[in-house]
């Protein structure tokens, strides 16, 4: 016959094993579907990642190559046509850069050839140069409202 306590041992042994797996099982679930969220994230953080990289240097690749229009030509750019658009325009130099953005000296130096301008103020110069003599009165009274 077996001892009381030995069968007493066992049978509590085996109801504590018995609540352990109730209360582990649904932790042991929990946990891998947390370590599956983790390695998605993981996954999708890498791509999202590798994609930054491409667009980066994509944006890179972009803002060193020459400036275009929005119809996908070059801007091109000549003295000339600085001080042609300006008379056209029956502007003075004072005036035109106020346009453009720039100095009136700056504006002076290009039409004589002296320098160019930045990838910035070409798109801007670029901007002004399609422009009418109305369109050039009208935003420079607005320019002129801004400074006063």
């Amino acid at each position: 016959m077996p001892n009381v306590a030995t069968v007493l041992r066992e049978e509590i042994s085996r109801l504590a094993r018995k609540e352990v797996r109730q209360q582990v099982d649904p932790l042991k679930k929990s946990n891998a579907e947390l370590r599956r969220t983790v390695a998605a994230l993981k996954t999708e953080i890498a791509d999202l990642n590798r994609s930054l990289k491409f667009l980066q240097k994509q944006e890179k690749r972009r803002l060193e190559s020459p400036p275009e229009q929005e119809s996908g030509k070059v801007i091109r750019f000549s003295p000339k046509w600085v001080r042609a658009d300006r008379k056209r325009l029956d502007l003075s130099a004072k005036d035109y850069a106020r346009l453009v953005g720039v100095s009136s000296l700056t504006i002076y130096n290009w039409e004589h050839g002296k320098s160019k301008p930045n990838a910035e103020r070409l798109a801007a110069w670029a901007e002004i140069r399609g422009i009418g003599k109305r369109e050039a009165q009208r935003r420079l009274e607005l320019l002129s409202g801004e400074a006063g």
